[in-house]
């Protein structure tokens, strides 16, 4: 399969087959290692380590009710001090 800098998948699945993809996620996020790949989209493998940032969002707009994840991180990190500045 063709490799690729982006992955999208859409489908309309019942509970349960979201459910085993937030699971595969969750295994992938344990293992620092998530392979993305269907049919029609190729393949994408994503390395996340470190400290990871994560946004939670939620609507209900009335006949449609909704919520997404979305979770990031640097490939390489920028380097932050550990020490507070001397401040007098």
């Amino acid at each position: 399969m063709k490799s690729k800098t982006e992955f999208q998948h859409e489908a309309l699945l019942e509970s349960q087959g979201v459910q085993d993809i937030l699971k595969a996620l969750a295994r992938g996020l344990d293992k620092e290692q998530l392979d993305f790949s269907d049919d029609h989209e190729g393949e994408i493998s994503l390395s996340p380590e470190g400290l990871l940032h994560v946004k939670v969002r939620a609507r209900d707009e009335g006949d449609r009710q909704q919520f997404e994840i979305k979770v990031r991180w640097e490939k390489r990190p920028k380097s932050v001090s550990k020490k507070p500045p001397n401040i007098r």
